[in-house]
Order: structure tokens, then C-alpha cells, then sequence
């Protein structure tokens, strides 16, 4: 697994290949929305149809894979790139499809060691193809849950995701300005996987937050929430509320509800 030195995620989880991921991720996606109905509502991305859906995890394949294929070294000036999108919505699946294959191309020619400018913690090519991945899986589970489905999310990918989220969330202000909020006297919350040891302890300071770098099983915080890998990532995505079933909780709600109501990514 790619996680930041600070991630706070105790044990390492497996190793998970985020290319491929992402190939197995869209082909998923694509068997969700084949035959489904490109203008039916996607309640967990409010104001979208299941046609914005794929248009916009497929501009994600594309448009990373230019920054990719570019090898940058400085924020794009401008996003602008030739998405080749066919003109009819029944068409969006093949061409998510074909999305994923773009990538797959770059992917072969791209050490994911190779020094990069990016957004996030890391400043590698490996950035790019993590946060692929995790836009798909996650507008997969969008598009399964706008067709009444429940999703399925391997172990191993919820915990990676999860990191990746958690770790990257600090640096995401210029298009979540909420998380400038997110600030604390030295507050924490701690999301402790129920289907394994994985566990995560955001600190809340007063010019910022993170993540603890080493957790054990006795650690505490200020706010806890447990639930399954796959329900936290769902959790921490603003798909599910800690208030529901899936979750049990204890210590400061106000502290918890402010996460949530600043952390939408």
C-alpha cells in the first residue's frame, strides 16, 4: 500500500496495485450503469445524473493521464483536454471503458517513482494513479447506490482509501475551502476499523490538522467512531452518517459533527 509516512494507519494493510485497481474498479463501474438509465438521479452527488457520473470519472482518466503522460513539475495552467466524448449518453459507458484504457496506456510508460508535482502529501507520478483510483472506486459505489444497490468494497482498497482520503484532506482547501475549519486546541477523533486493527487519529490544532503517526490498540481520542473499512470509507466520503446503523460512537459530538460538516472532500 502507498501511504504517507505520517498516515497514522496501523498495521500496513496489503499492497494494493492501483493500476490495476483501476482497471477492475471501471470495469465494474461499467457492468453497474451497461444497461441503466443515463438520467437517473444520483442522490449521494446531489444534482447529478448517472450520465454526469461517468462524464466526470472519465474526465478524471483523462485529464490525469495527461498531467501523467507530461511528467508535470508545476500546477496545469489550464485543464483544458480533448475528452472525445460521443455525442449520445448511451455511449458513456463504452467510452468510460475506453477512459480506463487511456490510463492504462500512460500507466505502462510511467515509473509511479517518478518525481512529480501534485496536490496532495505525495509528490510522486504514484499520486496520480492513487487518487484515480479512488475517484473511481468511490462514483462506482455512486452509481450502484443510485440504482438500489448495496456496494461492495474489497478490505483492502477501503483501508487504502481511507488513507489516502485522510491524508491528502489537509491539502485539499483550494476546492474544499471548509477544511480551513477544521481547526482545534489540540482535539482528536479516531476512526478504528471494527474488521481488523486498522485505525486512523485526525489531531486538530490551531493552525491546521493531520494525522498521528503511530497508533496501538489501547489509543483513545477525543471522539471515536468504529464501524467496518468499507462503511468508514463510506463514512469519511459524506456517503453514510455516523449516526447510522453501521457505526457505534463515543466522546464529543459536537466535535464530531463539526468534522463532518467541514471535511466534504
Amino acid at each position: 500500500m502507498s501511504t504517507h509516512q505520517n498516515s497514522g494507519h496501523a498495521p500496513v494493510a496489503p499492497t494494493v496495485d492501483h493500476r490495476t485497481a483501476v482497471a477492475a474498479e471501471t470495469a465494474r463501474f461499467v457492468a453497474a450503469v451497461q444497461d441503466a438509465d443515463p438520467a437517473a438521479a444520483v442522490p449521494s452527488c446531489p444534482g447529478w445524473t448517472l450520465a454526469d457520473l461517468i462524464r466526470h470519472t472519465g474526465s478524471v482518466h483523462r485529464w490525469f493521464s495527461v498531467l501523467l503522460k507530461a511528467r508535470i513539475q508545476e500546477p496545469p495552467r489550464t485543464r483544458e483536454v480533448d475528452l472525445m466524448l460521443p455525442e449520445q449518453e448511451d455511449g458513456y459507458a463504452a467510452w468510460l471503458a475506453e477512459s480506463a484504457t487511456v490510463a492504462e496506456g500512460v500507466f505502462a510508460d510511467t515509473d509511479p517513482n517518478l518525481p512529480m508535482w501534485a496536490w496532495g502529501a505525495d509528490q510522486h507520478a504514484r499520486f496520480w494513479v492513487r487518487r484515480m483510483l479512488f475517484e473511481t472506486l468511490l462514483h462506482r459505489m455512486d452509481a450502484e447506490l443510485a440504482l438500489g444497490r448495496r456496494p461492495v468494497v474489497d478490505r483492502a482498497l477501503a483501508v487504502d482509501g481511507i488513507d489516502e482520503f485522510l491524508v491528502n484532506l489537509p491539502f485539499a482547501g483550494f476546492f474544499a475551502p471548509k477544511v480551513a475549519n477544521l481547526r482545534g486546541p489540540d482535539r482528536t477523533i479516531l476512526f478504528r476499523a471494527t474488521d481488523g486493527d486498522d485505525a486512523w487519529r485526525v489531531r486538530l490544532r490551531p493552525d491546521g490538522f493531520g494525522l498521528d503517526a503511530a497508533l496501538t490498540a489501547s489509543s483513545t481520542a477525543d471522539a471515536t467512531v468504529r464501524g467496518s473499512a468499507a462503511d468508514l470509507l463510506l463514512l469519511v466520503y459524506g456517503r453514510l452518517t455516523c449516526e447510522g446503523d453501521a457505526f457505534t460512537r463515543d466522546g464529543d459530538e459536537q466535535l464530531l459533527a463539526d468534522w463532518f460538516a467541514n471535511s466534504a472532500f
